[in-house]
Formats: C-alpha cells, sequence, structure tokens
C-alpha cells in the first residue's frame, strides 16, 4: 500500500495562534427558545396537591379522623406523598 502524499487542507475559518474562536471550533451551543422552559400549567398545581394531599394524610392520621386509627400505612401514604411532589419540583421550570 502506497501512502498519500496529499496533504489536508487547513480550515480557512479558524484563525492560526493560540485563541481560536468557539464559533469556529463547533463548541457552541445552538440557543433555545424562551417559551421552551417553562413547564405546564399543570405541573405546579400537581406539585402543590401532592404536598398537601401528604401533610393532610399524616395530620389526619395522628389525629385519628382517618378510618381503621392511627396506622403506619397512612403515614407511608402521606410520606410517599411528600416525597413524590418533591422529586416533581426537581424538574419544575
Amino acid at each position: 500500500m502506497a501512502k498519500s502524499s496529499a496533504k489536508p487542507k487547513p480550515n480557512p475559518k479558524k484563525s492560526v495562534g493560540r485563541y481560536v474562536d468557539p464559533v469556529a471550533r463547533g463548541r457552541v451551543t445552538a440557543r433555545r427558545p424562551a417559551n421552551a422552559d417553562k413547564s405546564p400549567r399543570w405541573y405546579g398545581w400537581s406539585i402543590l396537591g401532592l404536598l398537601i394531599f401528604g401533610i393532610l394524610v399524616i395530620t389526619l392520621n395522628y389525629l385519628s379522623v382517618l378510618p381503621g386509627s392511627t396506622s403506619a400505612w397512612y403515614l407511608a401514604l402521606g410520606l410517599v406523598s411528600i416525597f413524590a411532589a418533591f422529586a416533581l419540583a426537581t424538574g419544575y421550570k
């Protein structure tokens, strides 16, 4: 196999020296529209609904208002609801 003697052509967009423009290097991320970063309107309400539901279940459990007297399952339901609300809140924009 013969070696190719053709040299690669330099890119005319790149400058010579230490600094190379980020656009010329291709290291610039394209801008997204500002309205693309917003969450749907129902997303915030679902976060608030889960938080309020979790707090209400835990409170009513310890006041013995819920059927079946005080139960660890009601506490678990309330905590899972609150943790789900916090998990949703991490993606809220």
